[in-house]
Order: C-alpha cells, then structure tokens, then sequence
C-alpha cells in the first residue's frame, strides 16, 4: 500500500483544515488508518485512528472535538477534518494503514505517507 496525504498549509488559530490520504491497492477497506504528527524537535505522536469499516474511531485527547476522521473505501481514501486549529496543532501530519484494523502506537502501521505540513499562526 502507499500513501499520498495532501491538503496541509498555512492558517491562522480558529482555521479549518481537511487533510486527504489517497491509497493505491485495491484492498484499502481491509486496513485501519490513522494520522499522526510531528512538530519540531518533538517525537512523532497519535492523533486519530478509523478501522476499516469506519464504524470505530478513536482520537488522542488533544484533539477530541475538534477533528474528525473519516474514510471513503470507494475512494480509497481517508480524511482528517481539522477544525478549530491552535498553534499547539503545528506539526507534519502523517497517513498510516495498519493490518491491526485499530492501532494507536506508531510501531502498529506498516505503511506510512510522505506527510503534509500544517502550520497554525496565532
């Protein structure tokens, strides 16, 4: 499987933004996806993750309420729908599929995307 996200940029606190992670393969619906993140001179850390029949997600407690996952297996794609942004949410932001199906720890996803920078100014 490999991964291309997309849709990073620059905003200011309060933005929205919608990342993208299109998937090549045709059994994209049999692996749970997650994004994670890494901000400068930080280690990589979790942020959302969705199984594969998008019926459980799960999201680290510093975004919970403010960004949604979702997939389209149709389009062998998953989302994250950033909303409410603060500074703190600066980071590269990283696709990743597991065979797990609902993984949190990085070491779990086998196949990961390039990232995608998002930068909040406050």
């Amino acid at each position: 499987v490999q991964l291309q996200a997309c849709g990073g940029g620059l905003v200011q606190a309060g933005d929205s933004l919608r990342l993208s992670c299109a998937a090549s393969g045709r059994t994209f619906s049999s692996y749970g996806m997650g994004w994670f993140r890494q901000a400068p001179g930080k280690e990589r850390e979790f942020v959302a993750t969705i199984t594969g029949s998008a019926r459980t997600t799960y999201y680290a407690d510093s975004v919970k309420g403010r960004f949604t996952i979702s997939r389209d297996n149709a389009k062998s794609t998953v989302y994250l729908q950033m909303n409410s942004l603060k500074p703190e949410d600066t980071a590269v932001y990283y696709c990743a599929g597991n065979k797990v199906a609902f993984a949190i720890s990085a070491s779990l996803y086998s196949y990961w995307g390039q990232g995608t920078q998002v930068t909040v100014s406050s």
